[in-house]
């Protein structure tokens, strides 16, 4: 006797249900496996348990592509169909959309920075590591342009810093040899004043008694010494004094 077709309503035994649910999902999930391998199609399976715990199945694992590509094919067959029904009547469904998005995003983002790995299989972490080797590869050329401005930038105000300072000591040079006539004329100048100043005669010195008023000696002194002695007698007889002894001394030679 052949087995009865299965009616299809919900099991009212508990762990009917659940032992059919785990049987039915491994089948769904071979089954969506054994399809995208034998035609090449991609194929995204999420199924969530009564108990709220997630089982999903995705092509190469790219479960965020199959969504997206998903979500650009709904938005396009909306745009054909037209805007026939009201626009608050889409907004729940697009609430649901862009939250689901949004974790989604999130979730790539805890991924990219190294949290949240347990769940990822060994093919997610291999495409994991292959984004982040992209990712340090453009960054490092960036880096690498940024660096090789700076330095032509540099390069560039060195350049023009020589540049000046070979035109301001061109103009020291022009100035210097612009002065040196003027410079010739006054050392000229001042050569012939010390010059003049050099020959031309002093005052005379004029003896202590010619100075006095005394005959015999004039401005350029005693010429003899026997007249300087002469008048020096005559000034101690004029005068009735004696000169000391010193003076006379001091006269004399």
């Amino acid at each position: 006797m052949g087995r009865g077709r299965v009616q299809l309503k919900r099991i009212e035994n508990k762990i009917n249900r659940q032992v059919t649910f785990s049987k039915r999902r491994s089948g769904l999930l071979k089954k969506a496996h054994e399809i995208s391998v034998l035609c090449d199609a991609e194929v995204a399976v999420i199924v969530f348990s009564a108990k709220g715990k997630l089982f999903e199945y995705a092509t190469d694992s790219c479960m965020e592509r199959i969504l997206e590509r998903y979500e650009r094919y709904s938005y396009v067959e909306r745009q054909a169909i037209g805007n026939d029904a009201e626009p608050t009547a889409n907004w729940p469904l697009e609430h649901a959309k862009l939250k689901a998005r949004v974790e989604i995003l999130q979730k790539n983002q805890r991924n990219l920075m190294g949290e949240n790995l347990d769940s990822l299989s060994l093919r997610e972490l291999q495409h994991l590591e292959q984004q982040l080797d992209s990712g340090l590869k453009h960054i490092r050329s960036r880096k690498n342009q940024l660096m090789h401005e700076s330095i032509s930038e540099l390069q560039k105000k060195d350049k023009a810093l020589q540049e000046q300072n070979n035109l301001l000591a061109k103009k020291v040079k022009e100035r210097e040899k612009a002065m040196a006539p003027q410079q010739q004329q006054e050392e000229s100048s001042f050569n012939s004043a010390s010059a003049v100043m050099v020959t031309q005669p002093g005052p005379a010195l004029q003896h202590p008694l010619a100075a006095m008023g005394v005959p015999g000696y004039c401005r350029e002194g005693a010429e003899e010494e026997e007249g300087g002695e002469a008048a020096m007698l005559q000034l101690h007889h004029r005068n009735g004094t004696m000169l000391p002894p010193w003076m006379l001394h001091h006269l004399s030679d």
